[in-house]
């Protein structure tokens, strides 16, 4: 019996071991450097192998899977709304393919908060992500510097999804954050911080280079939220931080970002600006048309002609993941939605109180926040596992935090009548 629970719990850390790889490979992205590799799908596989063996290491012991209370059921619940809108989809097979992509998040979801239940795999994951967003960010600078594949002749974008200015800095500006946090935590190895200052400088450069306004938004909002979360006698550290990167930012970046920064005021001339405003007015019509239903999951563009007005030829995605699955899924969808957003980041606010992991809780709250800030003016629910990772880390941080305290708090074993459990005096 001993051996086989050796083997379960070495399952168990073979499991983590795949999913930090899996966070790594989300933003590193090999299949799109070597073709070669492409067939691998190697985050599919590391992601399906670390649940697999999450599922059979609890089966193994008989322990149940750890659904994570309300956060998970809606997140389950979410994910079966959205396969079961195929019944009423204006494109059946697109809602399909969403709903196969949601079955992949919510193994993913459940992995995280199964095996992330120590501040040090808490710590580990976070970092992997920190890690892999160095090679995002960096691909992205050197594609903006060598004029590669530029968006719109100027804006930054680097390979596969990550081609896209906004998928790419959405993803990495809630890397800022985290590794703002890793740099400031004082117990930790100087390899780390410089890791983790590299990554924090690289994005935001990348972010720059992106000329993504909903991406630099949510940049600020999350780092003025992470200092405002810090303790009293470390926000003098936090806002020298910021004061740095505001200086920076004010000298290096390029002319072209305050250029397009500034023609917010002026959105009318801006045809990216009207592609949001007509995305959102296209999602208001089919809310008020469809409001229970929707018009399925994946089915945004195909609705874009019978919703649109008519000056907007051109069909957009909704720009906004509240007003996308409100219209895509109905109010239904998006209760369950909401449901699993607030708890995520309450379960962030709690882990926050925890002496070893709060840190960590506080910048994964701040770096979620600013996440949703971002995705007010894009949203990419059904295509972006970041957005799983991300909220499945908040909610792990309270389950550690949870353990934590419970295993303090646990009653020490009681001896056996007739066992001495003090020195004899004699």
């Amino acid at each position: 019996m001993v051996a086989v629970a050796g083997n379960e719990q070495s399952r168990d850390k073979v499991a983590f071991g795949l999913l930090v790889t899996f966070a790594a490979v989300m933003f590193i992205a090999p299949g799109e450097w070597f073709p070669e590799l492409a067939p691998l799908r190697i985050a599919l596989v590391t992601s399906s192998l670390a649940s697999g063996l999450m599922f059979f290491s609890r089966l193994g012991r008989r322990e149940p899977i750890y659904f994570d209370g309300i956060r998970g059921w809606a997140l389950i619940g979410f994910a079966a709304w959205t396969a079961a809108s195929s019944a009423w989809s204006l494109h059946p097979e697109n809602t399909q393919l969403v709903a196969i992509d949601c079955v992949k998040y919510v193994a993913i979801y459940l992995t995280i908060v199964n095996l992330v239940t120590t501040p040090k795999r808490l710590q580990a994951l976070a970092f992997a992500m920190v890690v892999g967003a160095i090679f995002t960010a960096r691909g992205g600078i050197s594609y903006y510097l060598a004029g590669i594949n530029l968006v719109e002749g100027y804006r930054a974008g680097w390979v596969g999804t990550y081609a896209d200015p906004n998928r790419m800095s959405m993803s990495l500006q809630f890397i800022v954050p985290i590794a703002a946090a890793f740099l400031l935590r004082k117990p930790l190895p100087l390899l780390v911080k410089i890791v983790a200052a590299l990554a924090g400088v690289l994005c935001v450069v990348a972010i720059v280079f992106s000329h993504s306004r909903g991406s630099f938004i949510g940049l600020a909002f999350s780092m003025v939220l992470w200092v405002l979360l810090s303790e009293r006698k470390a926000k003098a550290n936090r806002f020298a931080v910021m004061g740095l990167a505001v200086i920076a930012l004010v000298i290096f970046a390029p002319k072209t970002f305050w250029n397009r920064t500034e023609s917010v005021s002026d959105f009318r001339t801006d045809a990216a600006a009207m592609g949001r405003v007509h995305a959102w007015s296209v999602a208001s019509r089919i809310s008020l048309d469809k409001p229970l239903l929707g018009v399925g999951a994946g089915s945004f563009r195909v609705a874009w002609p019978l919703y649109a007005p008519h000056e907007a030829v051109v069909a957009f995605e909704a720009h906004n993941v509240f007003l996308q699955v409100l219209a895509e899924l109905g109010i239904f969808g998006f209760l369950l939605f909401l449901t699993f957003l607030g708890a995520s980041l309450e379960g962030a606010w709690k882990g926050g109180d925890d002496p070893d992991s709060g840190w960590l809780a506080r910048a994964l709250l701040a770096a979620s926040a600013g996440y949703l800030v971002c995705n007010l003016s894009a949203g990419f629910l059904g295509s972006s596992p970041h957005f799983y990772v991300l909220f499945g880390l908040a909610s792990a941080a309270e389950r550690v935090a949870r353990m934590r305290t419970s295993t303090a708090l646990a009653p020490a074993p009681v001896a056996p009548r007739g066992f001495q459990t003090t020195p004899s005096m004699g």
